[in-house]
């Protein structure tokens, strides 16, 4: 995997330019007294622009990296087990906890009338009860408590409590959901132009549906949660999160206290992937209203069949389209109806269904479009933040339009995406989105052209179509499909960021932001920022655990915006403190503070060279302030959600890959052969991290599309909540040639070393796999069929086995 060739801008063996790499973290500021800690010093004399280890790595391969259920507990710790819906919709009657109190060890039951607070958890469309009551709304749904001695003790008496419910119509699906009008939030409608006018001159024309599941997002620690109560009503929270912020918000509002006195403390989760931006705020409330009842610390760790059955997946969607078009494959028009299943309640299911309306476009100019958004009620899970946030959900459906006109087109698709580019410039008019920002930065008139000759493309799909001709069974497809996505919180308030950076007398640097670590390397990167805007080697950097009692207010890690905002905070911090090291130093040495560079662990004046440490010691001695806090706010970003419309990102990241498959067209069975990725990160700030970002999202995304099917059953119970029913992706489903290389161009905005975000991009890469596994069903139809190889290809996401034969036709 990743054999470097040299033909590719970058892989894993070619770094950027360290120069252009640390370019932007050391400019100097306007205001800033000091001069740059010196982008001209050499490549290994600084942090960013490096493959450094992810700062955890050597800790997890040996077991030592600490995760909450490996904390030490208090004494008198109890442990929580959930009490669960057996009934997708009904009138909840009563709770008959007695057989579950006589039970061994068991301690209590804890129910909706034991939440001090507000009965609702403080979410903003404020409609999810704490603990179910009048009604549940979906099997799996939390209805209470029991907490014991052990954690298998409250387990086994939490399945001994009897439920008496009685049962209600359910909606379990979208389509269902709009027959009755069923949603969580209203819908939203945007318009540019006329699609009406767009599809009626249109010279072409199609019309399709089709449908994409959700996901579970698998994490391998589950969601968890430990409650201490502390003296004097305050509380010290330790959760597995992705926003700490929200988690003391929900505890404190459900304990009917003030946010200073709650602490929310988070050294790093073992993967999130969205699925712990708000869902882990309830085991939390869970666990503090369990704890405050009882006077107790608790601790509540669901296993992975509970996981499954209570918490969100990725929102399933359901599309109808009508497309017009001209002979080159040009959309001329284009109506879209996305409905998402969102589940029993809000959530986060408005801004999520709002990117899907933002991307989409993907990479393509729609002037005249209408596209429609449908928020659907379902007596499910209520579903949630997942990788890409409704980004895969939107660029999904007009990568398969474009497939369908190349196919009606019996031209290349490869050929149709080019020809619905957006411009690369303001001057052909092709550039503004019908969100009404406008495209300034689009790369992909270079990227996807050098891709496909990376890849091999055109000679590849010759051969493809060849092979197809002589094989009467197995049948391959090919696609390319590129990505541009939306850097920034869609809610412009998320949009901020603040760090503490400390420098103690020994010189050793100790920071604090409010991100959070789930693996993606989040810490390493802003210990590599903090470290060259100091000139310090990295390993004198340390980053500690998310604590809502250093960075207050801070932002969930989420919209791939983690480096981007915590990032800057943390460089303004050190900047800080290095400008009054500096105006110290060039006060010693009579020179001005622009003249001191920080490099290599020292201190670089005209006059002298002084080692990092010993100035830090004198100046300590001198009373110089040797800590400072660093805010950011992303520039430039303005969003109307009364209308979807303004600039809602910084910038956009963009990529494509090229991927073949192939197809049994007996068994529906398919595998992946070989993908070629091209992505932008700008100036990578650790090009391993990224490159592993990529990768991973890239089979994230192929899970989403291929193997991860969730099946609830016709009385709403979700059927798949194991890995034996559930498939991720394994190493044996990774492609043979798995090639990624890195585009050289920064990010032309003013972003932190001139990187771009790497989260969430790569996901929607996979896509190529779908519109390959599309080409080779085109390829298998009988040939006798009509229209065969040129009609739209339905193919329900994921392309299991058995949708494989459907889109087929044999089942």
């Amino acid at each position: 995997m990743n054999q470097h060739d040299p033909s590719l801008p970058l892989s894993r063996d070619a770094v950027d330019d360290p120069v252009a790499v640390a370019a932007d973290a050391h400019a100097a500021d306007p205001a800033s007294p000091a001069g740059p800690a010196h982008p001209s010093a050499p490549a290994a004399l600084r942090a960013m622009g490096q493959s450094h280890f992810h700062e955890s790595a050597r800790a997890q391969v040996a077991g030592a990296a600490h995760y909450i259920d490996d904390l030490p507990e208090v004494k008198g710790t109890l442990y929580a087990a959930p009490i669960l819906s057996t009934v997708a919709h009904g009138t909840l009657n009563g709770v008959d906890a007695s057989a579950a109190l006589a039970l061994p060890g068991v301690r209590g039951v804890v129910l909706a009338q034991d939440v001090p607070g507000d009965k609702l958890l403080a979410a903003f469309a404020h409609d999810e009860p704490v603990f179910a009551t009048g009604t549940v709304q979906h099997v799996g749904q939390v209805i209470g408590l029991v907490v014991a001695d052990s954690v298998m003790q409250a387990r086994r008496a939490a399945r001994a409590v009897q439920l008496d419910i009685t049962p209600l119509p359910a909606i379990l699906s979208v389509h269902d959901a709009l027959k009755a009008q069923s949603f969580v939030l209203p819908p939203v409608f945007v318009r540019r132009g006329d699609a009406a006018t767009g599809l009626a001159q249109s010279a072409h024309r199609l019309q399709g549906a089709f449908e994409v599941g959700g996901q579970e997002h698998f994490y391998l620690e589950g969601q968890i949660a430990y409650a201490l109560p502390l003296e004097q009503k305050q509380w010290w929270i330790y959760s597995s999160t992705q926003h700490p912020g929200e988690v003391q918000h929900w505890v404190a509002h459900a304990l009917g206290i003030d946010n200073h006195a709650v602490k929310v403390e988070c050294r790093r989760m073992g993967g999130g992937f969205g699925g712990k931006e708000t869902q882990a705020g309830h085991l939390a409330v869970w666990a503090a209203v369990a704890a405050n009842k009882l006077g107790r610390p608790v601790k509540l760790r669901l296993d992975r069949d509970d996981d499954f059955m209570v918490t969100g997946k990725r929102h399933p969607f359901a599309y109808e389209y009508d497309v017009g078009f001209d002979g080159t494959g040009r959309i001329t028009g284009l109506k879209l109806q996305m409905a998402a299943n969102c589940g029993f309640s809000a959530d986060l299911s408005g801004p999520v269904a709002d990117r899907a309306v933002f991307h989409a476009d993907n990479a393509y100019y729609l002037s005249d479009v209408e596209i429609a958004s449908y928020r659907c009620k379902t007596n499910t899970q209520s579903h949630t933040a997942f990788r890409g946030f409704g980004g895969p959900q939107g660029v999904i459906v007009i990568e398969a339009i474009l497939g369908d006109i190349a196919r009606a087109l019996g031209r290349d698709a490869q050929d149709v995406r080019l020809a619905n580019l957006y411009g690369k410039d303001a001057a052909d008019g092709r550039n503004v989105t019908h969100y009404q920002m406008t495209v300034e930065d689009n790369i992909l008139h270079a990227l996807l052209p050098q891709l496909e000759r990376n890849a091999d493309y055109r000679r590849r799909q010759a051969d493809i179509a060849a092979w197809n001709a002589q094989q009467p069974v197995l049948k391959r497809g090919l696609a390319i499909t590129p990505v541009k996505f939306g850097i920034s919180f869609t809610a412009t308030l998320f949009n901020q960021a603040g760090a503490l950076v400390h420098v103690y007398t020994d010189g050793s640097v100790q920071v604090n932001h409010g991100g959070t670590e789930m693996g993606q390397g989040l810490n390493t990167k802003v210990a590599q920022i903090v470290a060259d805007e100091l000139g310090v080697p990295l390993h004198r950097v340390l980053v500690t655990a998310s604590d809502t009692s250093k960075v207050p207010n801070a932002s969930a890690t989420a919209a791939s915006s983690g480096t981007d905002l915590n990032g800057r905070a943390a460089q303004f911090a050190a900047r800080n403190v290095r400008d009054n090291l500096a105006s110290f130093v060039c006060g010693l040495d009579g020179c001005g503070a622009g003249a001191i560079r920080f490099e290599g662990g020292q201190v670089i004046s005209p006059k002298t060279v002084r080692p990092f440490d010993d100035v830090v010691k004198e100046a300590y001695a001198n009373r110089i302030q040797l800590w400072s806090d660093g805010f950011y706010r992303t520039p430039k970003i303005h969003y109307d959600k009364t209308t979807l419309t303004g600039r809602p990102f910084y910038y956009f990241a963009y990529g494509a890959a090229c991927s073949e498959v192939v197809i049994d067209t007996l068994t529906g069975e398919s595998r992946v052969l070989r993908v070629d990725i091209l992505h932008d990160v700008g100036h990578s700030i650790n090009p391993a991290i990224d490159i592993g970002q990529i990768e991973g999202g890239f089979v994230q995304g192929m899970g989403w599309l291929t193997t991860e099917q969730l099946v609830w059953n016709d009385k709403g119970g979700l059927a798949t909540h194991a890995p034996s029913t559930y498939k991720i992706p394994a190493t044996g489903d990774i492609p043979a040639h798995f090639q990624v290389a890195l585009w050289p161009e920064a990010n032309r905005e003013d972003n932190v070393g001139g990187s771009k975000a790497v989260g969430e991009p790569p996901f929607m890469l996979a896509i190529s796999v779908y519109e390959a596994l599309r080409n080779a069903v085109a390829a298998g139809r009988h040939p006798g069929a009509p229209g065969a190889a040129t009609e739209p290809v339905v193919l329900t996401a994921p392309a299991t086995a058995e949708n494989v034969l459907r889109a087929l036709g044999r089942l």
